[in-house]
């Protein structure tokens, strides 16, 4: 009978918390109420099992509310482990890309949430469903052609996956394990007043280079130049991205990032996550904000500053420093340079950006599945 009660308790409890109970807004409200019922399993007495990787249930250092969650694989070892999603036209259009630069960037979408973690990745695990159309082609050869090219640049090894036949649309489903030492993870909550605000790279040339795609834009078929002209770079921003994974594994090793998170979103988005799960504000210049060199080649309908603070997908790393660290920073990682772009607050004013000299609220409006 005692067993009986507490698994009534816990199905009263689970059913409680449901997100089906009540339409969420958008999917971080979604996903907020499913960490919430996932926080509320793993503190409920007796429900929590042992973990394969060390015999006792505290290998999960940091759960859901990070890039990747984190486990403790030994004494000196800590795993990080994210999943992505790419689904046919939501995420991608066939008739904009090609199967090698989608191979490509269905590995670096998880590469860069691992580069978030201040962790550097070490296998994979890809699922993939096609339609029958699609199987009868060399669609698939040529998507693992893009996907083990940017595996191999990094010694990532393909250890699993899946593949499965879909009705029309193409599904893709990247897993990447990363690893770390010992508590040298870097999350999204370390961040503290006072503390630097950076950005890897330059910002908005993802955007712009959808905005291209969506204009008709295509990349030549072959090219002649050595040097892609500004409009073939941003549509290569957009197709074939960058996972910043020298810089997100040098910040976490020399443990100088207090806080980190990858820009997928948008910087207004992914600043407000930071933000949010370190209980802090955010100032940020717009000034130093850095806009892709390439915009200011091409004229294009949006604004380049609206495109660098709101555009997504530009897969750079925005991370917090402590002051007295700050200056210590490298000129640059595998090319890369970092911008500082403002300090972190107290909170009380959220998050700001200042134009001119004029403070105002820097509300995320990036990218959102279901507003």
């Amino acid at each position: 009978m005692k067993d009986e009660r507490q698994k009534a308790a816990r199905r009263l409890t689970i059913d409680h918390l449901s997100p089906v109970k009540r339409r969420p807004l958008n999917e971080f409200s979604f996903i907020q109420r499913i960490r919430e019922q996932a926080h509320a399993q793993r503190t409920r007495e007796g429900t929590v099992p042992s973990s394969s990787f060390i015999p006792h249930p505290s290998s999960l250092l940091s759960g859901i509310g990070d890039d990747a969650a984190v486990f403790r694989a030994s004494s000196q070892l800590d795993f990080c482990i994210t999943t992505d999603l790419l689904i046919e036209e939501i995420d991608f259009r066939r008739a904009t890309t090609t199967p090698c630069f989608l191979g490509h960037k269905a590995l670096a979408v998880s590469l860069s949430d691992i580069a978030a973690m201040g962790a550097r990745p070490r296998f994979c695990l890809l699922s993939i469903g096609v339609p029958a159309d699609i199987w009868r082609t060399r669609f698939l050869d040529q998507f693992y052609e893009g996907f083990f090219a940017l595996a191999g640049e990094h010694e990532v090894l393909l250890i699993g996956g899946d593949v499965s036949r879909t009705p029309e649309h193409i599904m893709i489903d990247s897993i990447v394990i990363g690893e770390t030492k010992h508590g040298r993870a870097v999350l999204r909550s370390g961040a503290r007043p006072g503390d630097h605000i950076f950005v890897t790279g330059a910002l908005g040339g993802a955007a712009a280079g959808l905005q291209l795609l969506e204009g008709g834009a295509r990349l030549p078929a072959r090219s002649s130049r050595r040097t892609p002209s500004a409009r073939d770079q941003l549509l290569l921003r957009q197709l074939r991205p960058t996972p910043r994974v020298g810089w997100g594994a040098w910040l976490g090793e020399k443990k100088f990032a207090t806080a980190m998170i990858d820009l997928s979103d948008g910087l207004s988005s992914d600043l407000s996550h930071l933000c949010r799960e370190s209980g802090v504000g955010a100032l940020i210049d717009a000034a130093r904000v850095p806009i892709d060199p390439n915009l200011k080649a091409l004229k294009l309908e949006a604004d380049p500053l609206s495109l660098a603070l709101h555009g997504g997908e530009d897969f750079e790393l925005l991370f917090t420093v402590r002051p007295r660290q700050a200056r210590q920073l490298p000129a640059e990682i595998a090319g890369i340079s970092v911008t500082h772009i403002g300090e972190i607050t107290d909170g009380v004013h959220g998050c700001q950006l200042d134009i001119n000299g004029h403070k105002q609220a820097f509300k995320p409006a990036g990218f959102v599945h279901f507003r």
